[in-house]
């Protein structure tokens, strides 16, 4: 996905809210939208979500499915959490044996299966969010756009929020989110989009640290990976990738022995997963 001289404004006669603005986000890559309150991350959000459009300039490139979650879900519908989510899995194209497949799953996988029959404007604000986080991830997006996603929830949903991210990248996808909170702490491989003045400045990610460091391979199972690797990232350590490959496991081939890690510089192309 790319922004492309990007200008936009609420009214015709109004300030501008974002001018010129370029920036990209490629295949397996995170970026963190960092900035004052008010200065335009929510609306940044909303134009690579594709809930608003450019008064000038373009976005290209968006995948064809993405997730979108507001700061505050809106709430104030006339639905029961199943209803909503099974409607909203329809609307992303699933089928009907699919979606009731995937709102099964998310609803346990979020603590939210007690409340499947409580409608819309009864949820806590904590509640209603975790349905936010399952409408966005029924199907899986090309790109997750997160706006304040921690905000309201639990301390065992607050943990899941990196591994729900992680899925998205190491599927290929790319993830968008702001905080205030600091919890992107989490997410130290991420770009940082600065929004200030109607401007927007962008850091890319560090290659590598200056320091010599050791690239470890962790073979561990499937159903485990996102976990691993938010465990491993809220650590400190950076994820380089994540790829399928239980076949040379040292489960697989209990005679081989691991070489010992060697010093890897800025420049060596790493094929490990965590530093």
């Amino acid at each position: 996905m790319r922004l492309e001289d990007v200008w936009l404004r609420y009214h015709r006669r109004g300030p501008w809210v974002l001018r010129a603005v370029r920036a990209g986000l490629g295949p397996g890559q995170v970026a963190v939208v960092l900035g004052r309150n008010g200065v335009g991350k929510s609306t940044l959000l909303q134009l690579c979500a594709g809930v608003l459009r450019p008064a000038r300039g373009r976005v290209v490139d968006r995948p064809r499915h993405v997730g979108w979650v507001p700061e505050r879900f809106p709430a104030e519908q006339p639905f029961t959490v199943e209803r909503y989510l099974t409607a909203m899995g329809r609307a992303a194209g699933l089928s009907a044996s699919d979606a009731a497949g995937e709102v099964d799953r998310w609803t346990e996988r979020l603590g939210l299966t007690r409340f499947r029959g409580v409608r819309l404007p009864e949820l806590s604000k904590g509640t209603a969010q975790k349905v936010g986080l399952a409408q966005a991830m029924l199907r899986r997006p090309g790109l997750l756009v997160l706006d304040e996603p921690w905000e309201g929830l639990d301390a065992a949903a607050r943990d899941l929020v990196p591994a729900l991210i992680d899925e998205v990248l190491a599927a290929g996808g790319s993830v968008l989110v702001s905080d205030h909170r600091g919890e992107t702490v989490r997410l130290p491989g991420a770009a940082r989009w600065t929004v200030a003045d109607g401007a927007v400045t962008v850091e890319e990610a560090a290659v590598g640290p200056t320091a010599a460091v050791a690239v470890v391979e962790v073979a561990v199972p499937a159903a485990r990976v996102a976990g691993v690797v938010a465990r491993l990232r809220a650590d400190g350590h950076h994820v380089l990738r994540v790829r399928p490959d239980a076949a040379h496991s040292d489960d697989a081939h209990p005679d081989v022995t691991a070489p010992s890690p060697r010093p890897v510089t800025p420049g060596d192309r790493t094929e490990g997963v965590t530093r």
